[in-house]
Order: C-alpha cells, then sequence, then structure tokens
C-alpha cells in the first residue's frame, strides 16, 4: 500500500484529504506540519508521495518561519528525498500562481483547494505515484 504525507495546518483540511485518500483511493496516509518530522519521514523512504500546502502558518525549521515552498525546495535540493513526487495544496488559485509555485518550488504538481472533485484528487495523486 502506498503512503501519502500530508503536510497541512488545518487539521479539518487534513481530515478531508485523509478520508478521501484512504476511502475513495485505497491509501495509506500520515498527517504532520512539523517539519523536521516532514524531512524524517522523506528522508526515511515512509511516503510515497507529498501533499504540500503553500502557506503553512506555524511551520518552523532551523529556526526560521518556512512555507510549503521552502520545504518543498529543501526536499528537491536532497537527493535522498529528490525523488519523492509532491504536489503543492493551495487556496491561492490566483492566475499565474500554479506556474510561478512549481517554478519556484521544484513540486511536480499542483491542487487548488478546496477539493471539489474527490475522484479527480485522487486520480491525480495515483497518477503521480505510478510513475
Amino acid at each position: 500500500m502506498k503512503t501519502v504525507l500530508i503536510v497541512e495546518d488545518d487539521l479539518v483540511n487534513a481530515r478531508v484529504f485523509s478520508k478521501i485518500l484512504t476511502k475513495r483511493g485505497g491509501l495509506a496516509v500520515k498527517h504532520t506540519e512539523n517539519v523536521e518530522e516532514v524531512m524524517q519521514i522523506a528522508a526515511n523512504g515512509e511516503a510515497d508521495l507529498i501533499l504540500m500546502d503553500v502557506s503553512l502558518s506555524h511551520s518552523v525549521y532551523q529556526g526560521k518561519s518556512v512555507d510549503g515552498i521552502k520545504i518543498t525546495q529543501l526536499l528537491k535540493a536532497d537527493p535522498q528525498t529528490a525523488s519523492v513526487p509532491i504536489i503543492l495544496v493551495t487556496a491561492h488559485a490566483m492566475a499565474g500562481d500554479k506556474e510561478t509555485f512549481l517554478t519556484e518550488s521544484g513540486a511536480n504538481a499542483y491542487i487548488s483547494k478546496p477539493v471539489v472533485d474527490h475522484q479527480d484528487f485522487v486520480n491525480q495523486i495515483k497518477a503521480l505515484l505510478s510513475d
């Protein structure tokens, strides 16, 4: 069974994503917004894919406030975690944001919130898991 790591500071969103992925997708799910945990889980190969919220309001790494873009950059820069697919998830869905976020972060894909089409959400994740 494939495991998706949800990096999300909104517990309601984390629960919704978790339920969709386990019920519709048949996937295992982990959740944390602790940056050290994210790095550890990725480095240990405990996540097959990471769903990364762009706007993490409480996340701190090495004493600095970081968002999902920065965490994605750190993961993609590390040879040990660079191959883990990362999907950015954000409510900031203005024209041009998708391209900017993907270019800045090096993430594999982008999904805007709220997730309305649950099956499409699962399909996008499964497509990256099968690569």
